[in-house]
């Protein structure tokens, strides 16, 4: 039978390892959360860029005459695709 100074030496040494243990799992928490930031971030650049895009067609679809019209229309459906896919593939990953 262990004395309660063994006792106490041998929850103190796990204590010890344990708290390693959360040590490591804090760091990757916080080098996940700079990740998520950063990628968040550039997700939300490519989002604005695409919305830019959206945008500038937007204004060539205003500003277009005739069959140039029909044209436009189509790569205006792609853009507006594009910035759709992407808004919903960032939201995903806040979910």
């Amino acid at each position: 039978m262990k004395t309660k100074n063994e006792y106490i030496e041998i929850l103190a040494t796990e204590l010890r390892e344990l708290s390693a243990d959360i040590d490591a799992l804090t760091e990757k928490a916080d080098k996940a959360a700079s990740l998520v930031k950063q990628n968040c971030a550039a997700d939300i650049e490519m989002l604005r860029a695409k919305q830019a895009a959206a945008s500038e067609k937007m204004k060539e679809l205003e500003e277009s005459r005739g069959e140039a019209w029909e044209e436009l229309k189509k790569t205006a459906d792609t853009v507006w695709d594009d910035l759709r896919t992407g808004l919903s593939a960032v939201a995903d990953k806040f979910k």
